[in-house]
């Protein structure tokens, strides 16, 4: 298996700093409920409980008494007279007496006949001659007490919601502030202020920028000539290069308010609300002018409209778009409220947005060189303790391809594998090993058989043999049998320097160097396996390129045939993604086997010649696992690696 670079998703940067959420024009534009409210609220609620005893006291003074105190004090003629309602008793004793568990003697009480009954209460009430009330039960509370009771709690929470809906929609935010922007605003400090300086490797990018700052600091240098700064500013780029720090650091370099909001914030399953966030996200920008709006991942609302597989006027997200158009269209650029967006796949946005007067202005945030590259590991460095030896332009020439939310990883990697082994500061080992651990994965404990092991082993050995070999092929820095990430082995192959152009001699000896280990295994053992999926996918992709998008193909000639951004949300659109005829098709597929084929012959043809060094780099594999370049070079018999001319 070779390793090459490719595109990786960004790792937390210095752009992943917390927003102050706390700030004023970030809060709940409804404002926090007054005490004053929460009394009313608490004090409604406890009438419900406590108005029927104070507005309709039963039996004032009764003390309840257990039923067998009263049959007892009835039997020895002590009840003066009694009042039923339903299965209760209330009456008066002739003479208070002391009833178990009250500390006072009791002259009035009340107490409840049992459920099973007392046939025999009423004849003794009569031989007593104790005087007997009757009270109806449909008397037990009036009808203000049954409204309080039985519907005061459901009145008060209707009349609580009536007026959240109220404040809703005076707010225009709709039904609980679904419509209400979710931008965090920033407000730089001394210890989170991103400025330039911590900005490093992208230096065309920011001299683009620094005209923007200049306007937001000193705005009538330019409105004295009548020039307006552009609205919108898109930052064009892979992921991880920089480009939501590049935006926070616009902003700290203006020393103004800073609104941040990701494309899917917008969003939502109700239709309506993306737009409505969209018109709020800017009556706050321009309250706060001059401010900056930054909308990461643009193309989240920004694609074609008609691309989606939604029919209809009532997308939400062409909705939001179609708002977003309006705002930027409608807000006069003296305002001083300007738009950064960011994306890496310019080529779906709509063009509306790309127009004059709205995006006016495109910075295309590149890859760093080795040059940017050192730049950002000093600038990531800053509060790392390193071997006073160590050479950050020996990293940095190691690390071709990555970007600097890469590079943020790979020291932080370090850092970690550090503090592991017990060192007090991080030197060349930590971050090659670090790099090893990014580029080819983490180590895994397999138990593969001897079988297995020795095919791993040529497989390999025919990766880093051909990487030698042949004369326009990336340096190979490592090969290992030791399984890291999905793959048995590994051969870690990077180009010394950053390459901008490709000839087809280069192209052609990465092909065939990445079907080393297929040849190796067919050459030694007769018979191929599935280690090679990798390798095949990654020659398949290089040579078809050769063939659509660089005219490599005398058959197919100088003609762009590669699919451009016309993808849909469920992928490639069959329909659209090809604008050429089946039978040019078919030459494509033609050419494309042609290039591997005639790639492979040659790897086949090398290894069969230099079939004793083969073996001698794979029985070396077998017993050391590991090996660096020099090693390799010197199992191989071609000698130390020759510097490179000044």
């Amino acid at each position: 298996m070779t390793n090459n670079q490719t595109d990786r998703p960004r790792p937390p940067g210095p752009e992943s700093r917390r927003f102050d959420n706390n700030d004023k024009n970030n809060r709940n534009r409804w404002g926090p409920i007054p005490s004053w409210a929460w009394i009313v609220l608490i004090v409604a609620l406890l009438l419900n409980w406590l108005v029927a005893p104070i507005l309709f006291p039963e039996g004032k003074g009764a003390v309840s008494i257990p039923y067998t105190s009263f049959k007892q004090q009835l039997e020895n003629n002590n009840v003066a007279e009694v009042t039923t309602q339903a299965d209760k008793i209330t009456g008066e004793f002739k003479q208070a007496v002391k009833v178990p568990g009250v500390d006072q003697p009791v002259k009035r009480f009340v107490t409840h006949i049992p459920a099973f009954g007392d046939d025999q209460l009423m004849s003794q009430l009569d031989q007593k001659g104790v005087i007997v009330n009757v009270q109806p039960e449909s008397s037990t509370r009036s009808l203000l007490l049954s409204i309080l009771i039985s519907f005061g709690p459901t009145i008060l929470f209707f009349l609580l919601f009536l007026w959240l809906i109220s404040k809703a929609q005076s707010s225009q935010q709709g039904l609980f502030g679904l419509g209400k922007s979710r931008a965090k605003r920033y407000n730089a400090t001394e210890s989170t202020r991103v400025t330039f300086d911590d900005v490093a490797g992208i230096e065309e990018a920011k001299q683009e920028l620094a005209e923007i700052v200049d306007f937001l600091k000193n705005p009538q240098k330019y409105q004295r000539l009548g020039g307006t700064i552009p609205k919108g500013v898109l930052l064009i780029g892979p992921p991880g290069t920089g480009k939501t720090l590049l935006a926070r650091a616009v902003a700290g370099e203006a020393g103004v308010p800073f609104f941040s909001m990701s494309g899917s914030e917008f969003v939502e399953m109700i239709v309506g609300v993306g737009a409505a966030r969209v018109r709020e996200l800017f009556q706050q920008a321009k309250k706060e002018a001059p401010c900056i709006i930054f909308v990461d991942e643009l193309d989240a609302i920004g694609r074609r409209r008609g691309s989606s597989i939604n029919v209809g006027g009532h997308d939400e997200r062409e909705q939001t778009l179609n708002q977003l158009l309006v705002e930027m269209d409608g807000f006069d650029s003296r305002q001083g409220v300007i738009v950064l967006a960011a994306t890496n796949r310019p080529d779906v946005l709509d063009p509306a947005l790309l127009r004059p007067g709205r995006f006016d202005r495109r910075v295309v945030v590149q890859r760093p060189d080795k040059v940017g590259r050192l730049k950002i590991l000093q600038v990531h460095t800053r509060n790392v303790p390193l071997d006073p030896n160590l050479d950050l332009s020996e990293i940095a020439a190691a690390t071709p391809g990555l970007v600097g939310a890469d590079l943020r990883n790979l020291v932080n990697e370090a850092a970690l594998l550090a503090a592991r082994r017990g060192k007090n500061y991080v030197d060349r080992e930590d971050f090659f090993d670090a790099l090893e651990k990014i580029t080819l994965g983490a180590e895994r404990k397999l138990l593969i058989s001897e079988e297995d092991r020795r095919r791993v082993a040529y497989h390999e050995s025919g990766h880093a043999l051909l990487g030698l070999l042949l004369p326009e092929a990336d340096p190979v820095h490592k090969v290992t049998i030791i399984p890291r990430g999905q793959a048995l082995g590994v051969t870690y192959q990077t180009p010394e320097d950053d390459r901008y152009n490709y000839t087809e001699r280069y192209l052609r000896s990465r092909i065939t160097a990445a079907l080393g280990g297929r040849a190796a295994e067919e050459l030694v053992f007769g018979t191929v396996t599935t280690g090679a999926e990798n390798d095949l996918k990654q020659v398949t992709e290089i040579a078809r390129q050769m063939v659509t998008r660089w005219g490599m193909s005398k058959e197919v000639g100088l003609v762009y045939l590669s699919p451009d951004g016309q993808e849909d949300f469920l992928g490639p659109n069959p329909i659209t993604s090809r604008e050429y005829s089946e039978s040019l098709a078919t030459v494509i597929d033609r050419e494309t086997r042609r290039i591997i084929d005639e790639c492979y012959t040659e790897a086949l043809s090398l290894l069969n010649r230099e079939r004793q060094r083969l073996d001698n780099l794979a029985e070396a594999l077998l017993r050391e696992e590991s090996l660096d370049e020099q090693q390799i070079r010197e199992i191989v018999g071609l000698g130390e690696k020759q510097p490179e001319p000044a």
